[in-house]
């Protein structure tokens, strides 16, 4: 998968948290004048918390606070990605491939919503490193990608991609990275139906609300997948390269990595326990992101009507 080398990505909704104008995040290389080019490591920030947290039966929203608000929340100033100008800057930085899906996400979106009953608003985003302040309370980059819906932001520590394939399991590909951000997106989605709000994610279990909610927004980053192709920029050209084979198994491998049988039992060599996932197996996150994939409508993803997830 790739993004249309001369699709226009620039963003007034996406920007690097607590940096000026023009500075940008040092990762995933560079084309000459508009990136950094990077050498050496800096090791992978896991998502430490949320395993644990899961592990013991929590929601990893309730870090960020109460996440059933829809009030707006005051957030970190931050500078835009001034380097992030098109699909080529996107296939080369992570930061930029962030900021491209989120443009991705609007042109579906924009579309989508409203037929279904919405009122479409553009969520947020916000590029990060070690630590950011955000409208429902403080984070670190263990809690990894996640949606507050207090200030309606999509937040994302890029150097969660490495781990995402060096300690979870994914195949590292363009898709799967994008499909991390496609589902923070379908939160977003979920603010705007009201179904945030009204899920009772004090329940666990494979077939409880709180995991009928993430089920719902991987089912939303597989529309997002279906309709990608046919994404448009702000000039009406197509953001994405019709996707492949390849591209569907790289976000499914994206999508079984973050399983919470694979997390507790792959990751954290613990047991499984199926009694505390808040998030879904891999076989189920797996299954709701093909099924918005093939179906393509907001109306295949009502994980709330389904007898089982």
């Amino acid at each position: 998968m790739a993004l249309t080398p001369d699709a226009e990505i620039r963003s007034d909704d996406v920007s690097a948290a607590g940096r000026g104008g023009g500075s940008r995040l040092p990762r995933g290389g560079g084309r000459g004048s508009r990136g950094l080019k990077i050498g050496g490591g800096g090791g992978c920030l896991l998502l430490v918390i949320v395993v644990i947290y899961a592990l013991t039966g929590g929601n990893p929203l309730d870090l960020l606070g109460d996440g059933s608000t829809t009030q707006q929340g005051p957030v970190a100033e931050g500078g835009s990605l001034e380097h992030c100008l098109d699909g080529a800057d996107a296939n080369e930085q992570d930061d930029c491939l962030v900021q491209a899906t989120i443009e991705s996400g609007d042109s579906l979106w924009a579309q989508l919503a409203p037929t279904a009953g919405m009122q479409f608003l553009e969520p947020q985003g916000r590029v990060f490193e070690g630590s950011v302040q955000t409208g429902c309370g403080a984070a670190t980059a263990e809690v990894g990608p996640f949606y507050c819906p207090a200030d309606a932001t999509i937040y994302v520590d890029i150097n969660f991609f490495e781990a995402l394939s060096g300690r979870y399991g994914a195949d590292g590909g363009q898709l799967a990275k994008m499909y991390v951000v496609a589902h923070e997106y379908g939160h977003h989605i979920q603010r705007l139906s009201g179904t945030m709000q009204d899920a009772d994610r004090s329940q666990t279990g494979p077939q409880s609300d709180a995991v009928r909610l993430e089920l719902q927004a991987d089912c939303y980053a597989g529309v997002w997948a279906h309709h990608a192709a046919n994404t448009v920029d702000d000039t009406g050209n197509a953001m994405l390269d019709p996707l492949t084979e390849q591209d569907i198994a790289s976000a499914l491998s994206a999508a079984s990595a973050v399983g919470d049988d694979h997390i507790q039992g792959v990751v954290a060599g613990g047991q499984v326990r199926p009694e505390s996932w808040t998030h879904g197996s891999s076989a189920q996150r797996g299954a709701w992101f093909t099924t918005g994939y093939q179906q393509g409508t907001v109306q295949a993803c009502d994980t709330f009507s389904a007898d089982q997830v």
